[in-house]
């Protein structure tokens, strides 16, 4: 079977986007991250992707911690 990663989360934050990453882990979603940021002029995102078939649950999880940050 041919893996398929789907863009899940784009971020300017490093910081953010490996607290991200690391809470999908420890659900046992498979995770990746894709720095696009420009070490020269700092700007660009980072961006993480997943197994197509983990999407919906990538997202519920990462809506989840954008609710509880922004409370």
């Amino acid at each position: 079977m041919e893996n398929s990663w789907a863009k899940i989360y784009r971020t300017t934050n490093i910081y953010r986007a490996e607290i991200i990453k690391g809470m999908l882990i420890e659900e046992g979603i498979e995770c990746v991250q894709m720095n696009k940021k420009d070490s020269s002029c700092a700007f660009g995102e980072i961006e993480l992707y997943c197994q197509s078939e983990d999407v919906m649950k990538a997202i519920d999880l990462i809506e989840n911690i954008d609710k509880k940050t922004t409370e």
